[in-house]
């Protein structure tokens, strides 16, 4: 038996789809849906009472030009994504993140995207943490996180219980 729940969970009684190709020859046909209610909010179990998403900035403090543009990006990100929560600029490593960083918060869906996919592009030399807020901060920074660039390993013992 799984450990996961069915992600098809809700959907035991659909039609079956079509295996129909479209013209690109190689996507498959979709038929016209409901749009999904994660556009719009997120999915259970992130808890967006104080933000959805985290995004945790890392660069190595002792190469200049990644500090240097660093700090540049997190000025850039504070002009481009004001309605976003942008924290200050750590120029060493903090809680359980292992070198310096700066952290920026998404509260929606829209926010999340549009920050995500700007960033894939402009980030440059900096690797970048992305977790969900979940009320676990363990399992937030250990199963459910992505990275951009290269990982970095985390101090996550102190994350433990909380």
């Amino acid at each position: 038996m799984s450990p996961w729940k069915s992600p098809l969970k809700g959907y035991e009684n659909a039609e079956p789809l079509p295996t129909t190709i479209n013209s690109d020859g190689k996507s498959l046909y979709n038929p016209p849906g409901t749009t999904s209610p994660s556009y719009n909010e997120f999915p259970k179990p992130i808890d967006s009472s104080n933000n959805g998403f985290d995004f945790h900035i890392y660069y190595l403090p002792t190469a200049e030009s990644e500090a240097t543009f660093a700090r540049e990006l997190h000025e850039r990100v504070r002009r481009e994504f004001p309605e976003l929560r942008i924290y200050k600029f750590w120029d060493r490593p903090v809680g359980p993140h292992p070198t310096a960083m700066f952290e920026v918060d998404t509260f929606t869906p829209h926010q999340t995207g549009a920050f995500f996919s700007w960033l894939t592009v402009n980030r440059g030399p900096c690797s970048v943490l992305i977790h969900p807020n979940t009320n676990d901060a363990y399992k937030d920074h250990t199963e459910l996180m992505s990275w951009m660039g290269r990982p970095w390993p985390l101090n996550v013992e102190m994350l433990k219980g909380h």
